[in-house]
């Protein structure tokens, strides 16, 4: 019988029919080209986002001002992605999806590519707000069109694919920013997130269909479907588990040098190997939603972790740890702590209503840095005892696992 189903020219395979079969010949599917656009504008916006940490004292150098008024670059970018990230998510509700997402990087490109024409601290500073901006349009809906535009059996390996671009930023994209501030002056770095958010712009523009790129409800509607407790819950879940993570990851140098004595630059290596083992955490999360569901992927995910963190609290009490045994807790920890925003954000999903997903997303990500905030400044109460840090994190991760299993189905 020949036939051909829309999913299947959606998926972008060439399809000949024959008498009797349907063959397809696959060359490089649509699909996979409209999620890797998705993907490159994860990485661009994350890799901006953090890589100025790396450059921090050649911009204060380079600009005359102290350390601090460095790090404010950061804070001020980190508090705009977090108020902006809800209410332009709210506000653009209504337009094209696409055409908002080319706008918001579009902002992010000319921020960035400006940087080296600034002459001042001001000047800077405004561009990354700008850069904040953009970001905190264009993430959640790269988030929210790869859930909606993925079929529903496929869903949590298109968000896990998003989030794969999130932490290669960390594991390439922040030590290249790096390099290049070194090699060629701090502007170059901001330069580098430029050329990236326009390899992205391109991407979107080329790959990502505009039709049946939905226009979304009214604010009032999107509201209603924001304001339950469902939703609520998840937004809790999301600041137990993030806090219980960052209180460790803030801490992580201290809690291994007193652990087992490693060195800076032996932490560099073992970071590196954690981001790879991130990228296969979330990669494994995203199959596990397909598979077995969001709620029962976060639970296994956060038991998962808690066990790490329980193993640390071990190796604490008995130390010194032998590398054989801290590099593979290090592992788990970053597989697991990286396999719960695939979860989180698929539960948020399930929980938000139809019309509701890109606020959804960006209140989930605006919540991130809400729980990154409480597990820092927690962590900071214990950082003089460092081995009780591991048990807090666990304790948050225990709890967010609890409270996942109490949030109602929508």
């Amino acid at each position: 019988m020949i036939s051909s189903t829309s999913s299947t020219l959606r998926a972008g395979s060439a399809v000949r029919a024959i008498p009797g079969t349907l063959i397809k010949v696959t060359t490089v599917t649509f699909m996979a080209m409209w999620l890797f656009s998705l993907v490159l504008t994860g990485f661009a916006v994350q890799t901006d986002d953090f890589v100025i940490i790396g450059v921090l004292p050649a911009i204060a150098a380079g600009l005359d001002v102290p350390q601090a008024a460095a790090g404010a670059l950061v804070t001020v970018f980190t508090l705009v992605y977090a108020l902006g990230a809800p209410l332009s998510a709210t506000l653009f509700a209504r337009l094209p999806r696409k055409r908002v997402l080319l706008a918001a990087l579009t902002l992010f490109v000319a921020a960035n590519l400006a940087v080296p024409a600034v002459d001042g601290y001001p000047a800077l500073m405004a561009l990354r707000v700008l850069a904040a901006l953009g970001t905190a349009t264009a993430l959640p809906v790269a988030l929210a069109v790869a859930a909606q535009r993925a079929p529903e059996h496929a869903r949590g390996r298109s968000l896990a694919a998003v989030m794969a671009g999130l932490t290669g930023a960390f594991v390439l994209g922040v030590p290249a920013g790096t390099w290049v501030g070194a090699a060629w002056g701090w502007p170059a770095t901001f330069v580098l997130g430029g050329l990236l958010g326009l390899a992205a712009l391109v991407a979107v523009a080329v790959w990502l269909p505009a039709d049946g790129d939905e226009r979304g409800a009214p604010v009032r509607v999107v509201s209603r479907e924001l304001l339950t407790g469902p939703v609520a819950g998840v937004l809790g879940v999301t600041v137990l588990a993030v806090a219980g993570n960052i209180a460790f990851q803030t801490y992580l140098a201290t809690f291994l040098d007193g652990l087992a004595g490693v060195a800076p630059t032996a932490l560099g290596v073992l970071l590196a190997a954690a981001g790879i083992a991130g990228i296969g955490g979330t990669h494994a999360a995203g199959w596990a939603v397909d598979r077995w569901g969001a709620g029962p992927t976060f639970t296994g995910a956060g038991l998962a972790f808690t066990a790490g963190m329980a193993g640390f609290a071990v190796c604490w009490a008995a130390r010194p740890a032998p590398l054989a045994v801290v590099v593979p807790l290090l592992l788990v920890w970053s597989a697991t702590a990286w396999a719960v925003p695939p979860a989180i954000q698929s539960l948020m999903l399930t929980r938000a209503g139809r019309h509701a997903a890109a606020p959804a997303m960006a209140l989930t990500s605006s919540t991130v840095y809400l729980g990154a905030a409480a597990g820092s400044a927690a962590g900071g109460l214990l950082a003089g005892g460092p081995g009780a840090i591991p048990l807090l994190a666990a304790g948050c991760a225990l709890a967010a696992v609890a409270l996942a299993r109490l949030v109602p189905a929508r």
